[in-house]
C-alpha cells in the first residue's frame, strides 16, 4: 500500500518537477539556469506560457505541497523494509545483486531529493553548492531508481492489495510476530495521519488569503507581513539585497533601455508619464509559497520595447537588477512574456508606490512566470534575440 502512494504520488512530484524547471526558460539565457553540463537531462517540450496566470502557482504549489506531504509515507516506507536490507545472504544472484545496488540509489536518492526539497523550502541552505544543480541531478539518478525499482515491484504490489483486499477478517498480521506493538492498520492510520497534518498545516502557504494562517511549518505562513497595499509576502528585502536609499532615489535612479535602435535612459518621472496599464497577477516562488492577486500599475514590457526600435512583435529581453549579489539578480524572459499586454514593468501595486522590499523604483510582474523571474530594484533591459 506504502508503495502504491509512492508510486503515484512521486510520479506527480518528477512531472511537476520537470514543469517547474520548464518555467524558468532554462535555454534562453545561462543566467536563467546555472546547471552544468545537463545535455540531454536539461531537455523541456514547450515554452512555457503566460496563462493561465496562476499556472506556476497551482504547479509549484502542488509539487512541494505533495512533497511534504509524502515524506511520512517514505520514512514508513524504509522502516517496513529495513529487515530486508540486511538479509544473508546480502546477494543470492547477479539479478539479485543488481536489484540490492539499485536500491543503494534509490533510497539516498530520496533521502537526498526530500531532504534538499525540505530545507528549500524552509529557506535553509546548509548544503555545498547551489540547490538548483543538486535537486535537479539528485531528481534524475533517484527517478531512474524508481523506475526501475517500480518495474520490478509493482506486479507483484498489486497482486498483494488485491489478494488482501478478498479476504476476510481483520488478519493484517505478520506470520511470524514479534512483541505486539502496532497493527498494519494501525501503523497506516499513522502515516495517514501524519500525512495529513503536514498538509494542513503546509498547503496554505500555496492557498494564501486566510488560509495562510494555517500554514505553521513554512516560513511564508502566519499572517501577512504588515498591513497596508504593500502588506504581503517577500522572499528578500532590500536591505538584504543590499539596495540604498541612495541609489533609488528620484535623482539617482534611472531606468536604462537598450535595443535595435540604441539606448533610453528614463527616470522614474519619466515612466509615469507613459502610458500605464494595470494587471491583477500573483507572485508565486519556487519554496511552494504564494501571494493572492495584487493590482499592479506600470509601463507595459512591449512599449519599452517599442521605445527602442521594435514596433511590431517584441524580442526577448534581459533584465538586470540594482542588486549586486545573489541568484536572480539578472533573468532572461521570453518574448511571449515580453508581448503579453499584463506583462509590466510594474511602479505601483494596489494603489500605492511599490515599497522598497517589492522592488522601487520598478520591478518586473510577468503572468505565470516564477517569482524569481519577477526581478526587484529593475535598473537595466536588454531587449534583443537571446
Amino acid at each position: 500500500m506504502l508503495g502504491l502512494v509512492l508510486l503515484a504520488g512521486i510520479t506527480v512530484l518528477f512531472l511537476t518537477g520537470l514543469v517547474s524547471y520548464a518555467a524558468y526558460n532554462p535555454d534562453l539565457s545561462r543566467v536563467n539556469d546555472t546547471t552544468p553540463d545537463k545535455g540531454i537531462l536539461g531537455f523541456y517540450l514547450f515554452a512555457w506560457p503566460t496563462g493561465p496566470v496562476w499556472l506556476y502557482r497551482f504547479t509549484q504549489g502542488v509539487h512541494v505541497t505533495l512533497g511534504i506531504t509524502l515524506i511520512p509515507v517514505l520514512l514508513a516506507k524504509l522502516w517496513s523494509v529495513v529487515p530486508r536490507l540486511f538479509t544473508l545472504p546480502p546477494a543470492r544472484s547477479l539479478a539479485h545483486a543488481l536489484e540490492r545496488i539499485s536500491l543503494l540509489l534509490l533510497v539516498g536518492g530520496g533521502l537526498f531529493e526530500f531532504t534538499t526539497g525540505v530545507l528549500n523550502v524552509q529557506l535553509d541552505y546548509v548544503f555545498p553548492g547551489s540547490f538548483y544543480p543538486l535537486h535537479f541531478y539528485g531528481a534524475w539518478v533517484f527517478f531512474a531508481a524508481f523506475v526501475a525499482h517500480a518495474v520490478l515491484k509493482t506486479p507483484a504490489a498489486v497482486r498483494t492489495v488485491r489478494r488482501r483486499l478478498r479476504e476476510e477478517g481483520d488478519d493484517l498480521v505478520a506470520p511470524d510476530p514479534g512483541p505486539p506493538t502496532v497493527s498494519r492498520r494501525g501503523a497506516l492510520w499513522l502515516v495517514g495521519g501524519g500525512s495529513l497534518l503536514l498538509f494542513l498545516t503546509t498547503v496554505g502557504q500555496s492557498l494564501g488569503g486566510p488560509f495562510r494562517r494555517t500554514a505553521l511549518l513554512a516560513p511564508h505562513g502566519g499572517k501577512d507581513p504588515g498591513g497596508g497595499p504593500n502588506g504581503f509576502q517577500i522572499n528578500k528585502t532590500a536591505a538584504y539585497a543590499g539596495i540604498a536609499a541612495a541609489e533609488t532615489g528620484e535623482e539617482a535612479w534611472r531606468l536604462v533601455v537598450t535595443g535595435r535602435t540604441g539606448t533610453v535612459r528614463l527616470s522614474r518621472a519619466q515612466l509615469l508619464r507613459l502610458p500605464l496599464y494595470s494587471s491583477s497577477l500573483p507572485i508565486a516562488c519556487v519554496e511552494g509559497w504564494s501571494t493572492a492577486d495584487q493590482w499592479w500599475r506600470g509601463v507595459r514590457l512591449r512599449d519599452l520595447a517599442a521605445l527602442v526600435g521594435y514596433d511590431g512583435d517584441p524580442p526577448d529581453v534581459f533584465v538586470e537588477s540594482l542588486q549586486r549579489h545573489g541568484a536572480f539578480r539578472r533573468a532572461a524572459l521570453r518574448s511571449n512574456q515580453v508581448a503579453d499586454p499584463r506583462s509590466l514593468l510594474a511602479l505601483y501595486v494596489n494603489g500605492e508606490p511599490l515599497s522598497p522590499d517589492h522592488g522601487y523604483p520598478a520591478r518586473i510582474i510577468v503572468p505565470a512566470a516564477p517569482g524569481v523571474l519577477n526581478t526587484k530594484w529593475v535598473a537595466r533591459l536588454t531587449f534583443g534575440d537571446l
